[in-house]
């Protein structure tokens, strides 16, 4: 794991733009095929210090209990942020724009090459290292829980009942999320 986690020391940069967003996302969605969301937390925690390891952690929290994919409720949500509703469509549109065009021309390229061995194996490795890379950010987004006993058996609880038990997201979300927000409450005080 890497240690480069911020830390009260570590001062967040400034306010991005609207570029900065745009181009932030932009990057981020190029490089994140398989899903973004290993490579979001590094992205927007480590290297360009948008947000702490802790906000982080509540933000992504808030985007898996709204309907939509993850990481683009997440662009949605630090582009308003940061910059209103312009920043949020400037997040959205840099996580989506370049990697749509990418995927169309993958899709043709794909069409004329699907029954190629070759191409088979590919796959079969592009979906062990996006496994291996679901681990690691799995292990970053465990960490701020380290000194948070109830946050931290609230997310096992939350694990045991999707991963182990099979129970459905939104009612495991429904009972776990209240559950959270009073424990939250309890230890702000």
């Amino acid at each position: 794991m890497n240690n480069e986690l911020t830390s009260p020391d570590t001062a967040l940069a400034p306010t991005p733009t609207l570029r900065e967003l745009f181009g932030g996302f932009l990057g981020l969605g190029l490089i994140s095929f398989g899903g973004a969301l290993p490579l979001a937390r590094r992205a927007l925690v480590e290297r360009r210090r948008w947000l702490t390891s802790d906000e982080f952690t509540d933000l992504l929290g808030l985007c898996q209990f709204l309907p939509g994919g993850n990481v683009i409720n997440l662009s949605v949500a630090i582009g308003m942020r940061f910059r209103g509703v312009s920043g949020a469509l400037a997040g959205l549109l840099g996580l989506i724009a370049g990697p749509s065009l990418v995927v169309i021309g993958l899709g043709v390229l794909y069409e004329h090459t699907q029954n190629d061995p070759h191409v088979r194996h590919l796959f079969a490795g592009l979906a062990a290292a996006a496994s291996g890379l679901l681990i690691s950010m799995a292990f970053k987004i465990v960490l701020p829980l380290r000194n948070k006993p109830l946050a931290a058996l609230i997310a096992a609880l939350g694990f045991v009942a999707v991963a182990v038990l099979r129970l459905p997201l939104l009612p495991t979300m429904l009972v776990l999320t209240p559950l959270s927000i009073y424990v939250a409450a309890r230890s702000a005080r």
